[in-house]
């Protein structure tokens, strides 16, 4: 499939398909223009000098003048008739005989073949003399067919180097756009393949300019949210106990809440997080995070036996199981089966799935839910969706481990599934 969509074997076979095209027109040409020849200038000259070979072996044939010819010119005369019959070259016995071309039926037009009948009964044939090898024609096609393979090879070769640009520049963006803009696109040559890649280059540097530039703010913005907002938790504490108080306090957790997501996706997204790892084992995780944040909720376990320990950042495994589960928990409501989270072992990777029963997910936002700040309703209301961090951490947090977050729809609900690497 891929190679069908291939520039570079679009261009080769375009160069054989109008190889084959000039050799064809070549080959009807040459033959058109070489009957026109035949007929118009080397026949009337065959005919003639048939004539004078004929006379010159007399009538009867004498034997000793054909002979002569025959040394003397690379001809192949042979004589058939009542008392003369020679060939001055005689096949051998059992060889196929090399003379059927020359023969003609009675009363056929010999003007195109050098036969002559005398008028003492004998018939004179002449032909080329058997120089060359029979297989040589063979051996001319054979040859003829390497060299056109070659000649499509070294096209190959030279398309491909051609289009070499081409794969670099793909690789490159393909890079660019998972956020890696360590390297850049190899500058090869200086055409307008050349000239693209060092366009491309200057954009991924404005765009990762802009990138750094936006955490920048945004994690300096979060760092000076922290103070402000600590103070004014302490000063809500000294508010007189009630409904009010109890609403501002709230909120301000849930204000401490996205700063800290909001940094620790930051540092993650970034590359400079530096994962505090130790052997740890994931179902220990998963019934610490059930029995103590969401006690008081119902969710079903089905967790393997025999699981390995892995290296993981216990807070941080834990920041994408309490996501996974609110965010399974908040789409259940209403649902015929609580959230499911099981493990299982796969290969080298321990698998952990997470699980509700809830409306799903339309196909084409599958793809957008862990992007940062997406949120599938428009309204985004913090009672139905929060703000858009908790899958995107998610995802921040199983590829810094090695591993990697896929969704699909279970239908029905959403299926959330992370895998770690074991080693």
């Amino acid at each position: 499939m891929r190679r069908r969509h291939s520039l570079g074997a679009r261009l080769v076979g375009l160069f054989v398909l109008l190889a084959f095209a000039v050799t064809v027109t070549f080959l009807v040409g040459t033959q058109a223009a070489l009957r026109g020849g035949w007929q118009d200038y080397a026949r009337p000259l065959v005919i003639h000098y048939t004539d004078l070979l004929v006379a010159e072996i007399g009538t009867p044939p004498d034997l000793a003048r054909a002979q002569a010819l025959a040394q003397r010119l690379p001809l192949r005369i042979r004589i058939d008739g009542p008392v003369v019959n020679w060939d001055s070259q005689p096949g051998q016995e059992g060889d196929k005989p090399r003379l059927q071309h020359f023969d003609a039926p009675d009363g056929a037009d010999t003007t195109w073949r050098p036969v002559r009948q005398l008028a003492d009964g004998h018939r004179i044939r002449f032909g080329l003399a058997d120089v060359t090898r029979e297989d040589r024609p063979r051996m001319i096609g054979w040859a003829t067919l390497a060299v056109l393979l070659l000649l499509t090879a070294l096209a190959y070769a030279t398309v491909r180097r051609l289009l070499r640009p081409l794969r670099d520049i793909r690789a490159g963006a393909l890079r660019f756009g998972a956020g890696d803009f360590s390297r850049p696109i190899a500058l090869r040559r200086r055409d307008e393949l050349g000239e693209l890649a060092l366009q491309i280059n200057r954009m991924a540097g404005n765009l990762h300019g802009m990138l750094d530039a936006k955490r920048a703010l945004l994690l300096a913005i979060s760092h000076e949210l922290r103070s402000p907002l600590t103070r004014a938790r302490l000063n809500a504490e000294l508010v007189a106990e009630g409904p009010e108080r109890d609403a501002l306090l709230h909120d301000l957790a849930e204000m401490r809440d996205l700063i800290s997501d909001l940094l620790e996706s930051e540092r993650l997204a970034t590359g400079h997080a530096a994962l505090q790892t130790e052997a740890s084992e994931l179902n220990t995780l998963v019934a610490e995070i059930v029995a103590t944040q969401f006690a008081e909720h119902d969710v079903q376990m089905n967790l393997a036996s025999g699981l390995p320990s892995l290296a993981i950042d216990r807070t941080r495994i834990k920041l994408l199981l309490r996501n996974l589960l609110d965010n399974a928990l908040r789409h259940s409501a209403g649902a015929a089966m609580p959230p499911q989270v099981s493990t299982e072992i796969d290969g080298g990777f321990v698998r952990l799935r997470v699980r509700d029963h809830g409306p799903g997910v339309p196909e084409e936002q599958l793809a957008l839910l862990a992007q940062a700040f997406y949120r599938p309703d428009s309204a985004r209301q913090r009672a139905t969706g929060g703000v858009g961090l908790g899958l995107y951490l998610c995802r921040l947090v199983a590829q810094a481990h090695g591993g990697q977050m896929v969704m699909r729809n279970a239908a029905p609900g959403l299926e959330v599934d992370i895998t770690l690497p074991i080693a």
